[in-house]
């Protein structure tokens, strides 16, 4: 298994860094925060017409690029990095993915190629009343003339109020089952903007009420879909962390380095030293668990749940350690709003819970390595 970052990797994230620092500076980030919608159009069409970022893990029959976990990991580290508010993780890491883990031969046909071409934004709704387990799930579908409609709730719909094509997981008869819903569907589909405390990451409530959907993949199958998918996104969501706690660590070390007080650096106090050298651990450690789930979803995917689950506790826990501590030894100006340092707190603390707080990834590693007690099931 290759932990080594290649020469090209490396010039991916160079050309990203340099994008992302043009087109999401702190400016534009918290413009985009009071919109509706949460992106910019133009931007978004710039990811897939300058660097093809949306169709990157899309295999290349389907006019992506057929890259693997590794290159996603960067685009999403860089992209955590700069706060680059775009619904590009519910439509990649969550929905591109679900689709090519489906087996629906047809479905990638018709729908990976738009999500490729960047004229499909996507997203996955699965989560119900605050439960991140597919387990959990209690939509319903049932058959109808023309097909399947589906009624029930979704919460947390990363993007929902603004995506084209919905998949949404609901039970049927014969079990749990994937489908893909029209996001313009002429009734039935109510999508509601939900209050956040991150406002660069948009979610929504959607309802369905009788709303048409088509099945994809076979009746029942969309159990180990989810799994996977989700698996994949907990990576994904780790990398995003680490680019967010790597920031904070590299501005706080800067400012200790400019700020004087009694005549000196605060970077030259011994306390402030401590605590930047144990942030510089932590981010690395959280660098190392990314790397090794990236390549384990690459190389070994038997073993991707138990690199997933490690991966997304130990860098949400180190990505708020970052950007509390950032806020701490900028001192009063990190506690005001002009200063960004409160935009990566407030997404180190909505990306800690989103897809299950670390205790809830703690719970499935121990389960799943076969040391699982009863005080850690919750």
């Amino acid at each position: 298994m290759r932990l080594v970052v290649t020469e090209e990797q490396e010039e991916l994230r160079g050309a990203l860094r340099r994008f992302f620092a043009d087109k999401s500076p702190g400016t534009e980030v918290r413009r985009l925060m009071g919109t509706t919608t949460g992106y910019d159009p133009a931007v978004w069409a710039q990811m897939a017409g300058q660097l093809g970022l949306q169709g990157l893990t899309v295999p290349e029959e389907y006019d992506g690029s057929g890259f693997g976990v590794r290159e996603l990991a960067i685009v999403l580290e860089e992209m955590g990095r700069a706060l680059v508010c775009a619904p590009y993780f519910a439509t990649v890491v969550l929905a591109a993915t679900a689709l090519q883990a489906s087996g629906d031969e047809a479905a990638r046909r018709d729908l990976l190629p738009g999500i490729a071409a960047g004229t499909t934004i996507a997203t996955l709704a699965w989560t119900e009343d605050d439960r991140w387990d597919p387990g959990s799930i209690a939509m319903t579908a049932r058959r109808s003339d023309d097909g399947w409609l589906l009624d029930g709730t979704k919460t947390y719909v990363l993007d929902g109020h603004v995506a084209d094509l919905v998949l949404v997981a609901a039970r049927t008869p014969g079990g749990l089952s994937l489908f893909a819903v029209d996001g313009a569907a002429p009734a039935g589909l109510t999508r509601t903007p939900l209050p956040v405390l991150d406002q660069t990451r948009k979610l929504a409530r959607l309802d369905f009420a009788a709303v048409p959907a088509r099945l994809i993949g076979a009746e029942g199958g969309a159990g180990p879909v989810l799994a996977h998918t989700l698996d994949i996104a907990a990576v994904g969501l780790a990398a995003e962390q680490l680019g967010g706690a790597r920031l904070c660590l590299d501005t706080t070390v800067e400012y200790a380095k400019v700020r004087h007080q009694f005549g000196r650096p605060i970077g030259g106090f011994q306390a402030i030293k401590h605590r930047c050298a144990d942030l510089f651990v932590q981010v690395e450690s959280a660098r190392s668990a990314v790397l090794q789930a990236a390549a384990t979803a690459d190389d070994a995917p038997g073993e991707l749940p138990v690199a997933a689950a490690l991966a997304k506790a130990f860098c949400s826990d180190a990505y708020f350690h970052a950007a509390g501590e950032s806020i701490q030894i900028h001192g009063g100006i990190g506690f005001t709003w002009e200063h960004d340092a409160h935009l990566y707190f407030k997404r180190a603390k909505s990306s800690q819970e989103f897809l299950g707080p670390p205790a809830h990834h703690r719970a499935r590693l121990a389960r799943l390595v076969g040391i699982d007690t009863p005080t850690m099931a919750g």
